[in-house]
């Protein structure tokens, strides 16, 4: 989504490039021990940890570590996860759904209640943002996978419900059931995606203020800061004359 993906792009060019890359080698371990967990430890017989595997290499996480990350999932000792998703409102009146994984549940709640409320924004009830959004699955690749056109057309013939490209990036965006399908009938044509993972789409998006989206990304910023927040999902629109006088 355009909101999601230029805030990503934006922590791309601030920098601060170790503390991030450690943070989301964090995020990343936790999604493959889960997926291992919850299924076979062969990404091959288990597609939600092939596409935590995927997602890895696409972060820049060695080998080893995802090795590592699958084998801890056979030990008995090792943390059981917890998938927690917190709702609210962020600043400008934006909906924002937080995606958790947690090993400690009081912690999370009370990291992700403080950060929202200390940015702007104030957490819900389940449910009171989410039905503004469709569940939906979200496979994306880089630009270089092909032109828009080309792209647009593998998705079509794969099965996939809609495709969004920008010179950033393609988001290919699925039905649930259909998103391991499409996948596989794309890394066919297209090559390994960036990313396969099921995602809340907006309906409609707010426009965002330059007041407004500054206290946005610094709550967005402080989030990605913490190791039991996986994804957070919003329906902020930011203009790109906004985004210049913020970046």
């Amino acid at each position: 989504m355009a909101g999601h993906s230029k805030f990503k792009n934006i922590m791309h060019r601030k920098g601060a490039q170790d503390k991030k890359r450690s943070a989301l080698f964090s995020k990343l371990s936790r999604e493959i021990t889960v997926a291992a967990k919850m299924g076979l430890p062969d990404p091959a017989m288990n597609a939600r940890l092939r596409a935590a595997v995927i997602a890895a290499r696409a972060g820049g996480m060695p080998k080893d570590n995802i090795e590592r990350a699958i084998n801890k999932a056979a030990g008995s000792d090792g943390e059981n996860y917890e998938e927690i998703r917190y709702e609210g409102f962020g600043p400008g009146g934006v909906s924002l759904i937080i995606e958790t994984l947690t090993d400690n549940r009081n912690r999370t709640a009370t990291n992700v209640r403080t950060a929202v409320a200390k940015n702007g924004g104030n957490l819900g009830a389940g449910g009171s943002v989410s039905h503004g959004f469709d569940r939906m699955g979200l496979i994306t690749y880089p630009a270089k996978a092909g032109d828009a056109d080309t792209v647009f057309e593998a998705a079509l013939e794969a099965g996939a419900e809609d495709v969004s490209s920008s010179e950033d990036s393609h988001e290919i965006w699925t039905a649930t059931d259909n998103l391991h399908g499409v996948a596989k009938a794309l890394e066919a044509v297209l090559g390994e995606a960036e990313g396969t993972k099921l995602a809340w789409r907006p309906q409609t998006m707010v426009s965002v203020g330059e007041a407004d989206a500054a206290t946005l990304f610094k709550l967005l910023d402080v989030l990605d800061d913490d190791d039991d927040v996986q994804t957070v999902w919003g329906n902020y629109d930011i203009s790109d004359d906004v985004m210049e006088k913020l970046g």
